[in-house]
């Protein structure tokens, strides 16, 4: 085994509420160091030579990838007005290309195709490439993009004249995320960043000007709010949102009038989140003012604000309403209860009469979409048309390819537009399944399962997890995960607390003074899968990537014979010198999310006994694969950068241990899909490596003995 990298230990001491806690790596954080690099580089060095047993695996597995994958394709055409639009791959790109087709009498068939950006052009010369901005004007005449290229998550915004093809000389840099046009198509507006990577500033361009010449029409001075721009699929309003964790304000602008002044449709109160959707005569309001899972609320455009609140959904305990798309005849309601997304729809003619007065829905107003699989994951889909009675959604399963359904919602009707192609594989070969675990404190936790088939039972599982900021980990469907499933491997997913998959109380059950609830449910996870038969202690991996990161750092602490490989991808891992930092993007707002360990000593002392790098203890630890980006503003490379040397300093035995940063990319990795198909069969490969007796030729199970008694 290759020699790892040693950074030199230069101890700083963080002293806070009376505690001390050494941090021997802190220098890593000092970006333009030349020191920093060069361990960065050592790093990458000593991972490749580690693992460089693994490149023929490698290398079959991308080659696997690529042949089940359709490279030159395209997704199902959106109609918007006089033209549907698309975007397309083509084998050897990296990047996809966004067109349009005219309609031809109203009606799909158009076959002039017009290329609205080509990101491979646009991504020449760089080595990453990500859009931040794609917005075409409501006449389909001009397209406002940005692009980051180098993963900082700052872009630059341009313009292009979709009639000439010609870029427009108005250039904004940097920007934030997203851009909304105003009726007229003379104005843009657009985001700014402030020092701690936050969209805090809105801005309106008039088209033809010199930026410098931008109005700022609002600057968010709490740290804790993000500042979004957008616009309702009526286009009749232009949307300001301002959201911090707990608690949101919505200002809205007639997209017509945009010098106007925007109005407030409720201030912000602490605990109270609310967003908004434009339908008629009246604002469709989702919020959690009433209770945790939120209930669906409508109010006067006129006067939208909490005073004129109606009930459309009171709410209900347990059944989370997660947003509402209107349409012109129609209101599409996301949701989600017993574990599962669900959708709701609503005709229109139940919200006749005056909106300030409240009733209930009348009977078979609202009626659900019921899908065959036990588990799956629905959402709406591209709809750019306001005036349409065909919803388009989006569903998938472990087991199901991502598939994009056109729903007639005045029949019912369903046309299935396309299915993700997956080449040269049986898919009736794979199985799918939901388990419960029991955390200690006797909560129920939900496992979902997929698997081959001819698996052996026992075999090697790979675990993943995430458990933060509501997010749900629902089942998706993995091209590239068959090559796992192919060789045995089960692929689970833990649904921990601290996620949204059981509405707001599984969410609140698992962040702050409670965040160790999130860790716990995990390892009751893994050792539900290993007590009941699903397979054993060295043939199962975790992963997890973020906030993920964190949940494997942690776990690998509470229980470090837990597994045989972990996964920890930018991870979230030196969470409590970062959160005590409000400095460093993200802090302040995180607060909701972690608590302040800063003013309250409480948290201070639950974050210390979680966060990964601080409880790294002398004992052998399993092998372990990290990832960083250089330029990630989210979870900063230094993270696990200085987790991995401590690792290595205190560990007993086990491992190896290896760190890959992406010394050009961001918090996403890789930005080109065949770099990123490269990158994750490293980490298959690393975890087919790990996990004890799997053989790695696809279709090889481990187990198989020819006879009927495996």
């Amino acid at each position: 085994m290759p020699t790892p990298p040693r950074p030199a230990q230069r101890p700083v001491v963080h002293r806070h509420h009376g505690d001390e806690r050494t941090d021997e790596y802190a220098w890593l954080r000092e970006r333009d160091n030349p020191a920093t690099l060069s361990h960065l580089e050592a790093e990458n060095a000593y991972t490749e030579q580690t693992l460089s047993h693994l490149e023929g695996l490698r290398g079959e597995l991308f080659e696997e990838f690529r042949s089940r994958i359709q490279e030159t394709d395209e997704d199902v055409p959106a109609r918007d007005g006089a033209w549907e639009y698309y975007t397309r791959t083509v084998e050897g790109l990296q990047y996809p290309i966004f067109a349009r087709q005219p309609l031809r009498a109203g009606k799909p068939g158009g076959d002039k195709e017009q290329v609205l950006l080509d990101c491979n052009q646009a991504a020449e010369g760089t080595e990453y490439f990500a859009l931040g901005a794609f917005a075409v004007s409501a006449a389909g005449r001009l397209l406002a993009y940005s692009a980051d290229t180098n993963g900082s998550e700052e872009f630059e915004l341009r313009v292009k004249d979709l009639q000439t093809g010609e870029l427009l000389p108005d250039v904004i840099t940097p920007t934030g995320y997203g851009a909304a046009w105003s009726a007229d198509e003379r104005h843009l507006f657009y985001t700014t960043l402030d020092a701690a990577h936050r969209p805090w500033k809105l801005w309106r361009h008039r088209l033809g000007t010199d930026p410098s010449e931008d109005v700022c029409v609002h600057t968010e001075s709490d740290e804790a709010f993000y500042l979004g721009i957008g616009r309702t699929r009526s286009r009749e309003w232009l949307v300001m949102g301002l959201h911090a964790t707990e608690s949101s304000e919505v200002r809205i602008l007639r997209a017509d009038d945009p010098e106007g002044d925007w109005r407030t449709v409720a201030p912000r109160r602490p605990g109270v989140e609310y967003s908004v959707d434009h339908h008629g005569d009246r604002f469709l309001i989702v919020t959690n003012d009433a209770g945790p899972d939120f209930r669906l609320a409508q109010a006067p455009v006129d006067d939208p604000g909490p005073d004129h609140w109606v009930d459309v959904i009171p709410h209900q305990q347990g059944v989370r309403i997660v947003s509402v798309d209107a349409f012109a005849r129609h209101v599409v309601v996301s949701l989600r209860e017993d574990g599962r997304t669900e959708l709701d729809i609503i005709a229109a003619d139940a919200f006749a009469g005056d909106p300030r007065e409240g009733a209930p829905l009348a009977a078979g107003s609202r009626r659900r979409l019921r899908f065959d699989e036990p588990i799956y994951t629905v959402d709406v889909g591209v709809n750019r048309e306001f005036d349409t009675s065909t919803l388009r959604i989006d569903y998938a399963s472990l087991t199901t390819p991502s598939s994009v359904i056109d729903i007639d919602l005045d029949t019912d009707s369903r046309e299935l537009r396309k299915q993700q192609p997956v080449l040269n594989v049986d898919l009736g070969r794979y199985r799918s399944a939901r388990e419960w675990a029991t955390a200690a404190d006797g909560t129920k936790i939900p496992i979902s399962l997929v698997w081959r088939d001819d698996r052996p039972a026992g075999g090697p599982l790979l675990l993943y997890g995430y458990g933060s900021y509501e997010h749900s980990m629902d089942p998706w469907f993995s091209t590239l995960r068959l090559s796992l499933l192919d060789r045995g491997l089960a692929f689970a997913i833990a649904h921990v607390r601290g996620g949204g998959e059981l509405g707001r109380a599984w969410y609140e059950h698992g962040k702050r003074l409670e965040k160790p609830n999130t860790f716990t449910d995990f390892v009751a996870c893994a050792d539900y899968l290993v007590e009941t038969g699903w397979t054993s202690r060295d043939g199962l991996a975790i992963r997890g990537g973020s906030a993920g990161g964190l949940l494997i750092g942690a776990v690998l602490n509470l229980r470090p014979d837990l597994c045989a490989a972990a996964v920890a991808e930018v991870p979230f891992v030196d969470a409590l010198t970062t959160i005590l930092d409000p400095s460093l993007p993200l802090t302040v707002r995180e607060w909701d999310e972690w608590g302040n360990p800063v003013e309250d000593p409480e948290v201070y002392a639950v974050m210390k006994s979680y966060a990964p790098f601080d409880n790294v203890a002398e004992r052998d630890y399993p092998a372990i694969y990290a990832t960083a980006g250089l330029n990630d503003p989210r979870v900063s490379y230094w993270e696990p950068a200085k987790w991995v040397a401590r690792l290595r300093d205190r560990m007993t035995g086990g491992g190896p241990v290896v760190l890959k940063t992406e010394l050009g990319a961001g918090h996403g990795g890789p930005s080109g899909r065949y770099d990123a198909w490269k990158d994750e069969a490293g980490v298959h490969a690393f975890v087919l490596d790990a996990v004890n007796g799997v053989n790695t030729e696809a279709g090889v199970h481990a187990g198989d003995t020819g006879s009927d008694a495996s």
